[in-house]
Order: C-alpha cells, then sequence, then structure tokens
C-alpha cells in the first residue's frame, strides 16, 4: 500500500516509520509513505501556503494553489490511477473501524494534513474525496489524525501484526469492544485471575471472552449493542447473557 502526505511539518511522520508495527510493516516493504511540504509547491518568494479569509474572520486559511500542484506531483508520482484523497477534518465523517478496513483494501491513498483555520473550500470541492474525523473534538492539525489513519490502516494490512488474529479480535473488528485481559502472576494484590483462563478448555474461553466483551459492550457503548441488534448479530444466548447482566438490565433505554 502507498501513502502520500500532504504536510508542512512531514518530519512528524517519523514516529511512523522509526518506531512500532508502522516501522517494522515499512521495512518489510508492506507499505510505503511519501511525504509532500505544500511549500515546496508555493509560488512567491516566500513560500507562502496560507492567507487572510475573504469577509474576515479569525485565523488564516491554506491556499487552494500550492495544494492542488502539490497533489498534481502526487498524481503524477504515482504507479497506480490517481488514488483517493482524503482530508483530516473534524467536519468529516467519523472514523470507524469498517470505513478503516475499506481503506486498508486500496492500493493506494493520499493524506491531507492541513493546518491553520481552515482550507479553501474550492480545493476541497475540487481536489478531495472524503474528508474524515478521528472525533467530535479539535487539535493544531491533520498530522496526528493522519497519522492515528495510518496506523489503523498497517495493522490490518497482511504480514504487519504477528499473530494475524490479533487484527480479528481487537475491539471494532466484530462490532463490538474488547473484553478483559490477564497476565502473570495468577494472583495480584490478591485477586486471582478468572478461573476459565487457566483452565485450558478453548471452548469455555472462547465462550467466556464474548460474553466479556458483550458485557463490556453494553455497559459503555450501548450503541454498539443496539446495532448488533439491528443488523441481526446477536443471537438468542447473547441476549439472555445481556439480560442477566444487572449493571446492563439497570441502564436507562436511552443510554
Amino acid at each position: 500500500m502507498r501513502v502520500d502526505v500532504v504536510s508542512i511539518f512531514p518530519a512528524m511522520f517519523d514516529a511512523l516509520t522509526e518506531w512500532g508495527i508502522t516501522s517494522r510493516a515499512l521495512k518489510r516493504g508492506l507499505w510505503e509513505l511519501h511525504r509532500w511540504n505544500p511549500r515546496d509547491f508555493a509560488r512567491d518568494a516566500y513560500r507562502s501556503i496560507d492567507d487572510r479569509p475573504f469577509g474576515g474572520g479569525q485565523g488564516m486559511v491554506m491556499l487552494a494553489e500550492p495544494l492542488a500542484d502539490t497533489l498534481a506531483a502526487i498524481a503524477a508520482a504515482g504507479a497506480s490511477p490517481r488514488a483517493p484523497v482524503i482530508h483530516l477534518s473534524p467536519r468529516g465523517r467519523p472514523l470507524d473501524q469498517a470505513r478503516v478496513k475499506a481503506l486498508s483494501e486500496l492500493p493506494a491513498l493520499t493524506l491531507l494534513a492541513s493546518r491553520y483555520e481552515a482550507v479553501d473550500q474550492r480545493l476541497l470541492d475540487r481536489h478531495v474525496d472524503e474528508e474524515i474525523s478521528i472525533g467530535d473534538f479539535v487539535v493544531s492539525g491533520g498530522e496526528l489524525p493522519a497519522m492515528m489513519l495510518i496506523d489503523s490502516l498497517v495493522r490490518l494490512l497482511p504480514g504487519a501484526l504477528n499473530d494475524a488474529r490479533s487484527a480479528v479480535e481487537e475491539s471494532f473488528s466484530t462490532g463490538l469492544l474488547e473484553g478483559p485481559h490477564y497476565t502473570r502472576p495468577e494472583v495480584f494484590e490478591g485477586v486471582t485471575a478468572p478461573e476459565v483462563l487457566l483452565s485450558g478448555h478453548h471452548a469455555r474461553i472462547a465462550k467466556w471472552r464474548h460474553e466479556q466483551s458483550l458485557r463490556v459492550t453494553a455497559e459503555r457503548r450501548m450503541d454498539l449493542i443496539a446495532r448488533a441488534r439491528a443488523e441481526g448479530r446477536l443471537t438468542p444466548a447473547d441476549e439472555r447473557w445481556l439480560a442477566s447482566i444487572p449493571s446492563v438490565t439497570e441502564q436507562p433505554e436511552n443510554s
């Protein structure tokens, strides 16, 4: 997978190339990262990439021309047909695991990690295919959201994780949150790890983990339980288990 990133702070992406799973996957050739600074495509001697907004207001707006020229250079350099261009923005569609999975299956992707107050809308209308948000909050720029998106994509690439099952069993991959995990010692501060996990009985362990996933999801994200019900993913046994959990049955209906 090829990822092209447009950012005025390209060095920030060293966090992906130098450490962790993304770094190992990069060295294995599972993905490649190309960084583009729009200042290199500025059209004046000052390498300007922003200006004051028409009509007044707070902050600065990123200029359309340097960004358009950058995207044109990316399209010319790419080995595949034009990759979808995604702008990381709080105005975008909330990112979820289903969207991450779909994006991870693409051969190439271009991410616009903007700065300042906004980007000229004409650039967004003409050159951006999608806007994505990582949550209902604002950060100083698109670099951290872009890195989060890239990290989530790389984890799904075949061979990126040492255990391929990890990506399948993580939160949201099944539409539910993960349940609790335990490791050595068996007793910590007087609390013993659940007996079922020490039993070696794989079927019982799988059943326990599924039930705990349902419990945690119902206690923390009832909206995910409602979605699973609507999509027909909960079995009668799942419903009986949920009905037996006091912390769940006592929740208000609109929680």
